[in-house]
């Protein structure tokens, strides 16, 4: 018999990407039905697939509904919360005991509300101490944030909001498919096309974002920065600059003009693949557009170079003097649904709220003042994610961890040796709502609710803080990520600092902690979210109407001036050879999503995307005697994977396309190369060097 709680509709939010679809949850758990929310002004009513189907993850069989633990013969069995939450408090006081706080450490999402990833953070530092917490969102986001701090003072995805987008002359979106990974942001695209707009896709695929667009620029993986020099090189030539924009509002540009001499178009073409006509016009599309935007992907900034990737489109936006100009600038299509607050509130290695940083002396200070806890008693920086969890086990230092809201078996580079990893462990604990391919490596696996049994803030891929509000209570049994961490922290005797009457109350301790820093919610409450559809940071004051459009006057640098940086193209980490001739490239398809956790579960999303695809180039298949729906397995420095071969002209002859949805020996991670950005930490993930072999 059906469920009779929560009859009633309410409007919340999709649990997936960061463009964060308002959505209407209707009927009982078991049965609840999902409808666009017309009255949300970002989605427009509009969903995707993954979307539609959300709500049947929340009465799947499969769902853990209470606590697991490892028993004496290896097994998990079900246990009652306190004997699992002593278990693990045990288990991390055992561990800072015998080898001190840091050998415990955290591992977050870009998934957790702003309260969760707030809370999570306060949790490492103050209730264990550790300076090792971090988040997969330094997989995703981290090389645009990176450069976006650089060269404009602030890290904000779009830092003007979606509708901008239709306004557009000209677009150049370098590595993303949109129309796949967040189809309804398609809409502003659609209206773009409509009111006469261009737009440029720069991809080593034929995607269907590329499909869609007026020029496809497909480049050689890797060389994204040439590609941008390049075009520099062209509007710099043919005088399609602002002088004036650069002079008044800029610092560096005649260092990035000497670089940008040295990449003519000649040589851009056989560095990028792309012909010198392409590049020509691409650039004259951009210098002579009286409104021009330059949107960055992952495609771009999931490279060992990311940072350099993106500072190289920033210079491009800033040599057009667009940044700052009416439906012009830069901006970085974030991925994770709250990848943007995400990062900004505490989970991140380096970070404290309000993404101030954690060795800046007046950030620890205000910090400690807020949480009425010693300064002297915080931690420092610690690892970044793939580092943390390269230095899992007794040689890395590392003896304990707590998973909360990823999936790091799958999602991370260099599966095999993660997986090592993680069974070295002393002591796994993972929060999650189904028993994912982490979970089934940890000692104590906790239930949790899922996001239409929370309340909490999350904050859109444009800087929007919005609602997500709770449609039905947690199956008897199960916890909110808050409860907990407030119940553990409680176990370590740290209860004075985690006593929260609601979320909302975890909200204005966030507000009060973020306030005077870049990412600033102080001005920001659950009333004022719920009256105007969401709130643009940063909002410094109860009477602030928030920040839908920055830079319009200044920047915040020391200067007041954005800032150019040079930038040189350098070989991916890895390039081909005569071992592993082909470039290998990953991604997200439409039906799955991240780890696949999730989507893998929803019969729908199942049948369209059952299996990985590699995408292989026909000419490449005949060579290697293939045909379509082939076995066959990709194998490079690191490990193999076994998928089906997809055969398509839509791909460079010289790459392969795998997406990364799956688990085990189907795992696109398995494969991808953790060589990191020096600056953002981000690993290579976008480009390595691969052979297929067919069985």
């Amino acid at each position: 018999m059906a469920s009779t709680e929560f009859q009633h509709d309410t409007a919340t939010h999709c649990p997936y990407c960061a463009f964060q679809c308002g959505m209407r949850l209707s009927g009982p758990r078991d049965a609840a039905v999902v409808a666009g929310d017309a009255d949300f002004p970002v989605n427009k009513g509009a969903l995707c697939i993954k979307g539609w189907t959300a709500a049947e993850a929340l009465a799947h069989p499969e769902r853990l509904l209470t606590p697991l633990v490892r028993d004496a013969g290896g097994q998990l069995v079900p246990a009652t919360w306190d004997t699992a939450l002593d278990r693990v408090a045990e288990g991390f006081r055992k561990t800072r005991t015998d080898f001190g706080a840091d050998a415990v450490g955290i591992f977050g999402g870009g998934s957790l509300t702003n309260e969760k990833a707030y809370l999570l953070g306060k949790f490492a530092r103050v209730a264990l101490g550790t300076a090792n917490i971090d988040y997969n969102g330094r997989f995703c986001m981290s090389s645009a944030a990176a450069a976006g701090i650089r060269a404009l003072g602030i890290d904000r995805g779009l830092p003007f909001p979606l509708e901008d987008i239709a306004q557009a002359e000209v677009i150049l979106l370098a590595g993303s498919n949109v129309a796949e990974t967040m189809p309804p942001i398609m809409q502003y695209f659609e209206a773009q096309r409509a009111n006469g707009g261009v737009l440029v896709v720069s991809d080593p695929r034929r995607t269907k974002t590329a499909a869609a667009a007026d020029l496809h620029l497909r480049l050689t993986p890797g060389t994204d920065a040439a590609l941008a020099n390049g075009l520099l090189h062209l509007l710099i030539r043919d005088d399609l600059i602002d002088h004036d924009y650069i002079r008044e509002r800029t610092e560096g540009f005649a260092r990035v003009r000497q670089v940008a001499a040295t990449y003519w178009p000649e040589r851009v073409e056989r560095i990028t693949g792309v012909p010198e006509a392409e590049l020509l016009q691409a650039a004259r599309l951009l210098g002579r557009a009286s409104a021009a935007m330059i949107l960055t992907g992952r495609g771009a900034e999931q490279q060992a170079q990311g940072v350099s990737n993106v500072l190289s489109f920033i210079n491009l936006a800033l040599a057009l003097g667009k940044v700052s100009r009416p439906y012009s600038g830069y901006g970085c299509l974030t991925g994770q649904g709250n990848g943007q607050g995400g990062r900004e509130h505490g989970q991140k290695a380096d970070q404290l709220p309000g993404y101030r940083l954690i060795a800046d002396p007046a950030a620890r200070q205000h910090i400690a003042a807020v949480w009425d806890f010693p300064e002297d008693e915080l931690p420092g920086p610690g690892k970044s994610a793939y580092e943390l969890l390269d230095s899992l086990g007794p040689q890395g230092g590392i003896r304990a961890l707590l998973v909360l809201g990823s999936n790091v078996a799958v999602s991370a580079p260099h599966g095999n040796n993660i997986r090592e990893r993680l069974e070295s462990l002393d002591f796994l604990v993972v929060a999650d709502f189904f028993l994912s391919e982490t979970a089934q490596l940890a000692e104590v696996v906790l239930p949790a609710a899922q996001w239409a049994e929370e309340e909490g803030t999350m904050t859109n891929l444009e800087g929007r803080v919005i609602r997500r509000r709770r449609a039905f209570d947690p199956p008897a049994g199960v916890l909110t990520d808050l409860e907990l961490l407030e119940r553990l922290a409680a176990r370590l005797g740290r209860e004075q600092w985690f006593t929260y009457a609601s979320p909302e109350a975890v909200f204005d301790e966030l507000r009060a902690a973020s306030a005077g820093g870049a990412a600033d919610y102080s001005g920001i409450t659950y009333e004022k979210i719920e009256a105007n559809q969401g709130v643009f940071w940063p909002c410094p004051s109860m009477d602030h109407p928030g920040t839908p459009r920055l830079f319009a006057y200044s920047f915040p640098t020391p200067s007041g001036k954005a800032r150019f940086h040079p930038v040189l193209h350098r070989p991916a980490a890895e390039e081909p050879d005569e071992e592993c001739p082909l470039y290998l490239t990953t991604g997200r398809n439409l039906a799955q999503y991240q780890s696949g956790t999730q989507t893998r579960r929803i019969a729908e999303l199942d049948a369209m995307a059952p299996e990985p695809l590699a995408e292989i180039n026909t000419v490449t298949a005949e060579r290697y005697g293939l045909v379509d729906g082939d076995w066959l397995t990709l194998q490079t420095r690191r490990g193999a994977a076994r998928v089906r071969a997809r055969l398509t002209d839509d791909i460079r002859p010289d790459t392969v396309f795998a997406p990364f949805h799956w688990p085990n020996e189907q795992s696109a991670n398995l494969l991808t190369n953790p060589a990191l950005d020096p600056i953002s930490r981000m690993p290579e993930f976008k480009v390595c060097a691969v052979r297929i072999v067919k069985e």
